[in-house]
């Protein structure tokens, strides 16, 4: 496949009252075009961050953005953390990256049709007649699983799936190399959740995604590779059959253990402890006060990414004996 993202060494810190928040904290990932990559973590992990990061949307406090993130499109490279703002909406976003941002169902013009909404949304980024513009509006919303009949229609007419859809639709209508869904299911039921999955399941194999989410088991359902993440850093990543069959990071293992079975052929358990303080995190191992192996290294020393095989990495002590 062809390589669609780079990210190398990333960073981002915003202030807050009490002092600097190392919201993402030294992340490196790749992605190839048509896979889709799950970010996964416990709530407070840095996992949002990321994907703001990534995408280059920053928040006015931000005290510190480095690393370097690069884009593949078209045959080009496009150093999306070296852009300005009006590189990034000229060049990027939307048109080659989008994201799907939590609750964006809720974002939608309550007093526009869908098909007005959509058509103003094409016309910021292209010239394009109204015919036209419906046209491909049709096609996205057919795309998502939606009629055309939808265009006509207002959000409050509209189901939360159905709107979840038409806010995919409109990330995929430009057809943009990275779609970035930061908990596209969360404000959804049951049922609900589990035909947004099919419908993300049906999408792969066209632009790369990355998948937000605190739930590992709806990572499984659907992910390519799952990459763990924890006080801000990414502590394993592999193939998810691999990661969740043999998990190489405690935490990995943890998170596992403490995921309910649809059969309900385990026992749960869980994770003592709190997740650290972005502001504050422990030396070494972040996750070593709440780690049932860690040794007198995990607290004095943070633990370097191992390869363990292709794609398959995660960082820990134990990875060489070291503790």
């Amino acid at each position: 496949m062809a390589r669609a993202l780079s990210v190398e060494g990333l960073r981002l810190h915003y202030a807050a009252k009490r002092g600097v928040v190392r919201a993402v904290d030294g992340v490196s990932l790749e992605l190839e075009r048509g896979e889709l990559l799950a970010v996964v973590g416990e709530s407070g992990s840095g996992k949002s961050s990321l994907g703001y990061a990534i995408a280059k949307l920053l928040p006015e406090n931000t005290v510190l953005y480095d690393g370097r993130v690069v884009l593949y499109d078209d045959g080009r490279e496009f150093a999306v953390s070296d852009m300005g703002e009006e590189e990034l909406r000229r060049e990027i976003r939307w048109r080659r990256m989008a994201m799907v941002f939590q609750a964006s169902m809720n974002s939608l013009d309550p007093v526009s049709k869908i098909g007005d909404t959509m058509l103003r949304f094409l016309r910021i980024h292209r010239r394009i007649s109204k015919e036209e513009g419906l046209e491909l509006a049709a096609e996205a919303l057919k795309s998502v699983g939606l009629p055309e009949a939808v265009l006509d229609l207002y959000p409050f007419e509209l189901s939360g799936g159905m709107k979840q859809r038409v806010a995919i639709a409109l990330a995929l209508m430009l057809r943009p190399t990275l779609v970035i869904l930061d908990e596209p299911t969360s404000a959804l039921d049951v049922i609900t959740q589990a035909n947004i999955l099919s419908l993300l399941r049906d999408l792969k194999g066209g632009a790369a995604m990355i998948l937000i989410t605190h739930d590992i088991a709806l990572a499984s359902e659907i992910a390519d590779r799952i990459a763990v993440m924890y006080a801000g850093r990414i502590v394993e990543e592999g193939p998810a059959d691999e990661l969740l069959e043999r998990p190489l990071h405690p935490y990995t293992a943890a998170l596992l253990a403490a995921t309910p079975s649809l059969r309900g052929e385990k026992k749960l358990s869980f994770i003592p402890g709190q997740v650290p303080s972005l502001m504050n995190p422990p030396p070494g191992c972040r996750f070593h006060p709440r780690c049932p192996l860690a040794h007198d290294v995990c607290r004095r020393e943070e633990p370097p990414m191992v390869e363990a095989a292709p794609r398959r990495r995660y960082s820990c002590w134990l990875a060489k004996g070291g503790a």
